[in-house]
């Protein structure tokens, strides 16, 4: 797997960051963020799409990726388009 660095949230230090990839083999879009609290996945739960089973899969998590990023998303997004 190769991934393509798009971009790393300015507003954090050298400890960890939001972050944004594109996977250039399956032009999927990684992201690190932090990790959503128990009031989020709560309601993350409680708001499941219709006709899903409610909860959240032991592979899957549930993540807060910074509004003032949404530049980057799009940029990952525009990026993922291009491959």
């Amino acid at each position: 797997m190769a991934l393509l660095f798009i971009g790393i949230d300015p507003e954090t230090g050298q400890n960890g960051s939001p972050t944004a990839w594109v996977d250039l083999d399956t032009r999927d879009i990684v992201l690190q963020g932090y990790t959503a609290d128990d009031a989020t996945r709560q309601e993350c739960i409680d708001n499941t799409a219709p006709g899903h089973a409610k909860g959240i899969p032991a592979h899957e998590t549930v993540i807060r990726f910074p509004a003032h990023l949404i530049p980057l998303l799009r940029e990952a997004c525009d990026a993922a388009d291009r491959l």
